[in-house]
């Protein structure tokens, strides 16, 4: 099926990334199985780029996620390695082998309550959200044999042998077995593409998966020049000053993270439902509709996979795409391959107002809601943007004002509602270069994605006056946009001063893991040259 295709290969580092994967999976499988009328066009996206067609020793066909994930022993609950649509190897391995057998079965892990829900004929959710404990718990998409890479000498509960350093996620991807495995798997998939465009690489940035994810674009960088590696570096919910050792550890994993993957990448852009990436805490974003709990893991990854899913359509569209590379090069020109995200989520549409009535009443780019810990935009230069709105139907994309009615603003005289969106974009950040894609599929929401909406929204997402509705809301339209912006000069700004008061001596066990005191002094400089590229300046057109 991938014959048109051009094809993306996703890879998936630590178990954050696992939480937003799932949800991220979930949220495309949801997008294949929505029913579509007879006489509706062709889906605006192509499952293709991230989908692979197989079939199975017994012949049956497959439709699977084009992944390689990588998490720690522990991590998969009741899920099998191999995944469960291609058959229990083992069980294979003994039909073919004649010889005696001796079998050692461990006993397998019960599964979630709240997966046991889903599962359930009537699909009624009844078990508590937070007791969602692992991604797989909620996974809801069969994986390829070759898709699941568990690393045994890390253990994901529990105190001790944990990774938590960025020199122990290198040090995986030096070990010839873990090497070795993930060459062969990405040549497994790599092999089978027609046009591979590239990689997307969703990696956690707080722990010792940040050292996997450097090895790993490094290594995707050697081997696959001119292809684009775009890297979605990822945060989880609020830390504590009472837990110093882990907010230590997170501040360096994260600058080594970003510094090591932005030479490595095509972009890269931090994701977080926090505030800020230095060592003070600050409470999480809001939005006017989302009610969630910034401490599940399980509600924050779906809020960020629910912004990838938007601001990653220009590079899976079926018609008229952009290619991973070319939406790097509209981004990272003059050294700046970090870039920030932000979404407003749901789009706020009530029902029968059109999208230039929507734009004016949203505002400026100061209505969105920044999901890369930089703060907000205000004060802020855009340099380049890239910009997604999806969810609303073809009848509401121009003013629907009577002939002869005085205009409200310039918005309202646009013929298409490509033009709407790109005469709000110029309004708002003139002289900016930037991208605009306007889609009429929205963001599915249903079951496994958590219950976060506020009542005054309708099945569909609209924001009602009066009484709540009765149905769950099912889709909901959202607006993404990925940014270059100044802001970014005081963030990692920021993010270096904080690491240039510690004493990485008192954390002996973090050097220890593979990294010298002149490493620490080397990330230093590199954030405070990443951080030079975005202070002040002026747009490409200046």
């Amino acid at each position: 099926m991938a014959g048109g295709a051009r094809e993306v290969l996703t890879l998936q580092l630590g178990h954050f990334a696992g939480f937003v994967g799932a949800h991220w999976w979930n949220q495309q499988d949801a997008a294949l199985c929505a029913p579509s009328e007879a006489a509706a066009p062709p889906a605006e996206l192509c499952p293709d780029v991230l989908y692979r067609a197989g079939r199975t020793p017994h012949g049956r066909e497959t439709y699977t996620p084009r992944l390689i994930l990588m998490d720690l022993k522990g991590s998969l609950s009741s899920l099998k390695q191999e995944g469960g649509l291609y058959g229990d190897a083992q069980l294979d391995a003994a039909i073919a082998w004649q010889g005696k057998l001796t079998t050692h079965k461990e006993e397998l892990c019960p599964k979630n309550p709240y997966l046991q829900d889903l599962r359930s004929a009537e699909g009624v959710l009844s078990s508590d959200e937070s007791s969602v404990r692992v991604w797989s718990d909620f996974l809801r998409v069969h994986l390829h044999p070759r898709s699941i890479c568990m690393i045994h000498k890390y253990n994901h509960d529990g105190e001790a042998g944990r990774l938590e350093a960025f020199g122990q996620g290198e040090s995986i991807l030096k070990e010839p077995r873990y090497l070795e495995e993930l060459e062969d798997r990405l040549h497994f998939y790599v092999e089978e593409c027609d046009f591979l465009q590239g990689f997307q690489v969703l990696c956690d940035l707080h722990n010792g998966f940040s050292g996997v994810g450097a090895k790993a674009t490094e290594l995707l960088q050697d081997e696959y020049s001119g292809r684009g590696i775009i890297t979605w570096g990822l945060l989880p919910g609020p830390y504590s000053l009472r837990e110093p050792q882990k907010n230590v550890f997170r501040l360096l994993n994260t600058a080594f993270g970003l510094v090591h993957m932005s030479a490595h990448s095509s972009l890269v852009c931090p994701l977080s439902l926090g505030r800020s990436l230095g060592l003070r805490p600050e409470p999480p974003v809001t939005f006017p509709h989302l009610q969630y709990d910034a401490t599940l893991p399980f509600h924050c990854a779906a809020v960020l996979a629910t912004t990838l899913d938007t601001v990653t359509v220009p590079y899976r569209l079926r018609s008229s795409p952009v290619s991973m590379a070319h939406l790097a090069d509209l981004l990272n020109f003059s050294g700046k391959k970090v870039v920030t995200a932000a979404a407003t989520i749901p789009f706020p549409l009530v029902p029968g107002q059109s999208l230039p009535d929507a734009l004016v009443q949203l505002g400026g780019p100061t209505a969105w809601t920044p999901l890369s810990a930089c703060g907000g935009p205000c004060g802020t230069r855009c340099f380049a943007l890239s910009v997604v709105l999806r969810g609303l139907d073809g009848a509401r994309h121009t003013s629907r004002l009577a002939p002869g009615t005085a205009l409200p603003s310039p918005l309202h005289a646009c013929t298409t509602g490509e033009d709407v969106l790109a005469q709000y974009l110029q309004q708002q950040e003139p002289r900016v270069r930037s991208s605009a894609h306007l889609l009429l599929a929205p963001c599915s929401v249903v079951p496994p994605y958590p219950r976060l909406f506020s009542p005054s929204l309708s099945q569909h997402g609209l924001v009602l006056d009066g009484s709540p509705p009765g149905a769950a809301v099912e889709s909901i339209p959202v607006l993404g946009a990925l940014c270059s912006s100044s802001t970014l000069s005081q963030t990692l700004g920021d993010l270096a001063r904080d690491l240039s008061t510690l004493d990485v001596r008192r954390w002996a066990s973090f050097l220890d893991a593979g990294v010298e005191q002149a490493d620490v002094e080397e990330a230093l400089e590199e954030l405070g040259s990443l951080a030079q590229c975005y202070r002040g300046g002026d747009s490409l057109t200046d």
